[in-house]
């Protein structure tokens, strides 16, 4: 019984001045190109220490969600996996943006904001590795667009992406999901349309960025995402690509991120040396 009080003692003791313990910070950063403040969720592993330097992965939410999404939805829930793949794991609030900086509204500049504020945000507090190939960028629907856009126009930030159900052209959709808040009308502003998706912004790409797309055949987004597919094969770009029966849903995205993560590890394990 003594040994069993000193022993339970001394967990607790450990428990109390482990600093680095695995922790959810929700985090508030201030961005300078939208001169207000963005909320934000970072999650650390048990193993995070100020000695040892991590890869990140940059999870994007939806249209209609926020910065608490992934932390809610994902089965195994963020912290076990951050644990089971040594990653440091950052979820923004990109609201309903797109991720691209807003043509209309000067306080909607999400490209600006996660490709540098946020990452150099990160970089400064946690102690990641700085270094494109250690960052990773995925999203489902809303934020699989997103995750594609930043990382195929910022290969010198992220250096493997990935998307879930991306919305990867949406302008089969002109009225739907504020796009049109961001971009103006379709019909007045063509330009502007055809050249925010990410689907047009393959000709960016250049030799090294890991890519993965994943989306159900019954999703509404599953003809653009063949397209992206397509494009890709013809102009010779490397990826990943994986579909299987499945909706536009919570219920996808969760069995899907699991892939997505061995895949970004993979990654990571080829590209980073310590």
């Amino acid at each position: 019984m003594k040994r069993k009080l000193i022993f339970s003692l001394a967990l607790s003791f450990l428990a109390l001045f482990n600093l680095n313990a695995q922790r959810i910070d929700t985090v508030k950063i201030h961005s300078n190109a939208m001169d207000r403040d963005i909320l934000n969720v970072i999650v650390t592993p048990e193993q995070y220490n100020d000695a040892y330097a991590m890869p990140v992965v940059y999870l994007l939410h939806g249209h209609g969600d926020d910065h608490t999404k992934w932390v809610h939805q994902t089965q195994p829930k963020l912290p076990q996996l951050a644990n089971q793949y040594g990653i440091i794991l950052v979820c923004p609030n990109g609201e309903q943006s797109w991720y691209f900086d807003s043509y209309t509204n000067p306080k909607n500049q999400f490209e600006t904001y996660v490709s540098k504020e946020l990452v150099e945000y990160v970089d400064k507090h946690y102690k990641t590795i700085r270094s494109p190939q250690a960052r990773a960028i995925t999203g489902f629907s809303m934020g699989g667009h997103g995750a594609l856009w930043l990382a195929f126009r910022h290969q010198d930030v992220f250096g493997a992406c990935g998307s879930l159900s991306g919305g990867v052209d949406f302008r089969a959709f002109p009225n739907n999901w504020n796009i049109k808040d961001h971009l103006g009308e379709k019909k007045d502003n063509k330009d502007r349309w055809n050249n925010s998706t990410a689907l047009s912004q393959i000709d960016k790409i250049k030799p090294g960025l890991s890519i993965a797309i994943d989306c159900g055949t019954d999703d509404f987004f599953y003809p653009c995402n063949v397209s992206l597919h397509e494009a890709l094969l013809e102009k010779k770009i490397p990826h990943d690509y994986t579909i299987r029966p499945g909706g536009h849903n919570h219920s996808y995205w969760r069995n899907a991120i699991l892939y997505q993560l061995i895949f970004f590890t993979e990654h990571f394990k080829r590209n980073i040396s310590r």
